[in-house]
C-alpha cells in the first residue's frame, strides 16, 4: 500500500503523537506507582505507630525515663516484625536516637543508641522537619533501594511518623516497611496497563482502577477496624455488651439445634470504687486492663469474654458438661483476680465476686440467663465477696422482693406514707424534758410498719437516702418549730448524705430557713463509722455545719470504730453512749467502768453525754450516779407522732458542761487515765 506525502505526515504525526502519549502515560504511571508505594507504606507506618502506642501502656516511661520495663521489652520484641514492617527506630522529641529494634536482644537495648549520638535531623536538610513531625505535621516518607545493603529487601520505605499517646506526642518512630511485594504488584499492574491498553482513555481507566483497588483495600481495613470497635470494648479489648448478647443468642440457637450446653458467668470487681476514689480513673483503667488480661488467660478456646460496663465482666463458657466445669473456672477466676494489682507503684487489692447460671437448667432464654448469673454474682458478693456462687432461686425471689420494696419506698415519699415520730430526751433527773430525737417511720399499705433497719439500708443501696434524709430533716424542723422553747430536735444523718450530690451544709441551711427553726435548737447526729472514711472531708463538713449554729452529736459511741482522736479533731457537742452499754449495766462491772470512763473523758472535753436504751429504773439510777447528762429510752417515753407530744417538764435552759481551757488540756495531756 502506498501513501502520499500528506498521508505519511499524518501517519508520522499520529505515530509520534501515539509514541508521545505512550511515553507520557508511561512517565505518569511510573510517578503514580511510586506515590502509591509511598502511600501504602505511609498507611502501614501510621497503623504500626498506632499499634505501638495502643499496645504498650508503659511507652511514656521509655521516653520519659529512657528505661525499658520487662513487659515493654517483650512487647517490643513481639512487635518489631509485624506484617510488612521489619525494623524501627525511636527518636525523642528533640530528634535524638532513643532505640533501634535491632538492639532489642542486647543486654541493654538503649546503650548503642546513646553511644551513637545519632539525630533524626541528620537525615534531612532542615531541622524544622523534625519539629513538624513532633508537632503533628506531615509524615516523611523515603523510598529506598535495598540493593547492596545487607539485611534490606530490594525495595523498602523509611517512614517517619509521630508517636501519639492520649493526644500527646511522645516522639518520632522511623518505620522500615518492606515495599517490595507491594511495588512488584503495583508496577506489574501498570506495565500490563501500558502494554495492553491501546488508548489513552483505557490507560487512564486502568490507572484509576489501580487507585480504586488501593483505596478499596484501605477502606476495607478501615471498615474492619470500625466493625472491631463496634463489637469490642475500647479500654479492655474484650467484647462489649451488644456483641456478647449476640453471641449468647447464637449459642442459644445452636443449643436448640442440638448443640453443646453453655453457661454464663458474671464477674464484678470488689471494692473497685475505692480504687477509683484513691487512684483516679487512670488507676481504675489500669486495674480493668490487668483484670481483662488475667481473665483472657483463663478462658478456653471457644469461650468468650466481655466487659459489660464499669467493673462488670461476663464469660460465655461453652461445652459445659457438668457443674464442676463451672465451679473449676469460677474458683480460678476468684483466685486470679484476688492477686494484688500495682497502680502507680502502689499495691492494690481488689478481688472479685463471681456468679454462674446454666442455659437450659437455670434459664430458657438469654435475657433470663444473664439475669440469673447476675443474681448468683450478687449472692457471692452479699455472702462476703471474693467467692463463687451458683444461681439460687430463693435469692432471686428475695432480690425481686427487695426491688419491689425499693420501688414502693420511692413512692412512699410522694404518697405521704412516711412520717416522723419523736422520742423524748430527758435530763439525768428523768423529769426535765430537753427535746426529742426524730425517728423515721414507714407505714406500708400491706406490710404494716416497715422497720428503719430495713428501709434505711435499702435507701442507701438504691441511692434514695439523700432525698429521704432531706425530707426527714425538713419535716423535723417544720414540726419542731411549733414546740415550746427551748426544746431541741435531734436528726440522724446518713454517711451517704456527706457524699451526696447536694452540699449537706446547704441542705441543712435551707431546712432551717424554710422552717424558721433557730439553729441552736437543731442537733445533727452522726455515727462513728462515718469518720472511718475520708475523715478530712467529713470533719470539714462538720465544721461548716457547726458554724451554722447547730449542735453535732456522735451517735452509738463505743460500738467498735471509736477513736479518741475524733473527740479532739472535731469539737462534738454531745456523745451518745450506745444502748448495748446501757443494757449491760449491772451485769458486768467492766461495762460500768467503761461508761464511767466515757462520761469522765467527755466532760473533760466539755462534751455532754447521752445514754440511749434506758428501760429500767436501776439503769437510770446508775447512769445518773455516773454523771450522764441526758437519758433516753422506753422507761422515759416511746417514739410517738408529733401531734401526740405533751411537752411535760420542759427545761428553761439546758445545763452546760464547762468547756476546758488551754490549761485544762495541758493537764489532760500529762495526767494518766485509767480505763
Amino acid at each position: 500500500m502506498k501513501f502520499d506525502r500528506k498521508t505519511l505526515f499524518i501517519v508520522a504525526g499520529w505515530a509520534f503523537g501515539i509514541a508521545a502519549l505512550i511515553a507520557a502515560v508511561q512517565f505518569a504511571l511510573t510517578q503514580a506507582a511510586e506515590r502509591l508505594i509511598k502511600s501504602s507504606a505511609e498507611h502501614t507506618a501510621v497503623r504500626y505507630a498506632h499499634n505501638i502506642s495502643a499496645q504498650l501502656p508503659e511507652l511514656p516511661r521509655l521516653f520519659a525515663e529512657q528505661s525499658l520495663g520487662r513487659e515493654t521489652l517483650a512487647d517490643l520484641k513481639r512487635l518489631r516484625s509485624l506484617g510488612d514492617v521489619f525494623r524501627f527506630k525511636l527518636f525523642d522529641p528533640r530528634g535524638a536516637l532513643l532505640m533501634v529494634s535491632d538492639d532489642l536482644d542486647l543486654a541493654d537495648p538503649l546503650a548503642n543508641a546513646r553511644a551513637s549520638g545519632q539525630r533524626l535531623g541528620s537525615h534531612h536538610s532542615a531541622n524544622e522537619k523534625v519539629a513538624e513531625i513532633v508537632l503533628g505535621g506531615a509524615n516523611f516518607i523515603d523510598l529506598q533501594d535495598g540493593a547492596g545493603k545487607p539485611g534490606r529487601p530490594p525495595l523498602y520505605t523509611e517512614a517517619y511518623v509521630p508517636l501519639i499517646v492520649e493526644g500527646a506526642v511522645l516522639g518520632v518512630i522511623e518505620v522500615y516497611v518492606d515495599s517490595t511485594p507491594q511495588a512488584t504488584r503495583i508496577r506489574a499492574a501498570f506495565a500490563e496497563v501500558a502494554l495492553i491498553v491501546a488508548g489513552a482513555l483505557l490507560l487512564v481507566g486502568g490507572a484509576l482502577g489501580v487507585q480504586w483497588m488501593q483505596r478499596r483495600r484501605d477502606r476495607q481495613r478501615a471498615e474492619t477496624r470500625v466493625r472491631y470497635l463496634a463489637k469490642h470494648d475500647v479500654l479492655s479489648g474484650a467484647l462489649n455488651r451488644a456483641s456478647f448478647n449476640e453471641a449468647l443468642e447464637q449459642a442459644a440457637w445452636r443449643h436448640e439445634q442440638g448443640g453443646p450446653d453453655f453457661a454464663v458467668m458474671c464477674i464484678d470487681l470488689d471494692r473497685f470504687k475505692e480504687v477509683n476514689d484513691a487512684h483516679g480513673h487512670a488507676g481504675g483503667d489500669a486495674v480493668l486492663r490487668e483484670a481483662t488480661h488475667r481473665l483472657q488467660s483463663l478462658v478456653r478456646h471457644g469461650d468468650l469474654l466481655a466487659r459489660l460496663g464499669g467493673d462488670e465482666f461476663a464469660i460465655l463458657q461453652s461445652d459445659v458438661a457438668h457443674s464442676d466445669d463451672l465451679h473449676s473456672l469460677g474458683q480460678r477466676i476468684v483466685d486470679a483476680l484476688a492477686a494484688p494489682y500495682t497502680v502507680g507503684g502502689q499495691r492494690v487489692v481488689c478481688g472479685s465476686s463471681v456468679g454462674a447460671a446454666r442455659f437450659g437448667v437455670d434459664a430458657k432464654n438469654v435475657e433470663d440467663l444473664l439475669h440469673k448469673a447476675d443474681v448468683a454474682m450478687y449472692r457471692a458478693k452479699s455472702s462476703g465477696r471474693g467467692r463463687f456462687s451458683f444461681y439460687d432461686h430463693e435469692l432471686d425471689r428475695q432480690l425481686e422482693e427487695r426491688r419491689e420494696l425499693a420501688r414502693e419506698l420511692r413512692e412512699a415519699l410522694v404518697t405521704g406514707a412516711m412520717a416522723m415520730h419523736y422520742q423524748a430526751l430527758y435530763a439525768a433527773d428523768g423529769q426535765t424534758l430537753l427535746g426529742y430525737e426524730a425517728l423515721m417511720r414507714w407505714k406500708h399499705a400491706t406490710r404494716g410498719m416497715v422497720p428503719p433497719s430495713t428501709f434505711i439500708p435499702l435507701a442507701e443501696d438504691t441511692g434514695q437516702i439523700e432525698a429521704l434524709g432531706q425530707w426527714a430533716l425538713e419535716r423535723s424542723c417544720a414540726e419542731a418549730v411549733a414546740w415550746p422553747m427551748p426544746l431541741t430536735v435531734s436528726v440522724n444523718l446518713s454517711a451517704a448524705q456527706f457524699r451526696g450530690e447536694h452540699d449537706l451544709v446547704d441542705v441543712v441551711s435551707r431546712a432551717l430557713d424554710k422552717s424558721g427553726l433557730p439553729a441552736d435548737r437543731l442537733v445533727l447526729e452522726i455515727t462513728e463509722s462515718l469518720l472511718m472514711s475520708d475523715t478530712e472531708a467529713v470533719v470539714n463538713t462538720l465544721t461548716r455545719l457547726s458554724a451554722l449554729g447547730v449542735s453535732i452529736a456522735m451517735d452509738d459511741f463505743g460500738t467498735g470504730y471509736s477513736s479518741l482522736a475524733y473527740l479532739w479533731r472535731f469539737p462534738f457537742d454531745k456523745v451518745k453512749i450506745d444502748r448495748a452499754f446501757t443494757q449491760g449495766l449491772g451485769d458486768d462491772k467492766k461495762v460500768a467502768l467503761i461508761v464511767r470512763s466515757i462520761v469522765s473523758l467527755a466532760h473533760s472535753l466539755g462534751i455532754r453525754v447521752n445514754a440511749e436504751g434506758v428501760e429500767t429504773e436501776p439503769q437510770a439510777h446508775m447512769l445518773r450516779k455516773m454523771g450522764c447528762d441526758e437519758l433516753q429510752g422506753f422507761l422515759l417515753g416511746r417514739p410517738v407522732p408529733a401531734n401526740t407530744l405533751m411537752h411535760d417538764g420542759i427545761a428553761h435552759r439546758q445545763p452546760d458542761v464547762p468547756k476546758p481551757s488551754a490549761t485544762d488540756f495541758a493537764a489532760l495531756e500529762t495526767r494518766p487515765m485509767a480505763l
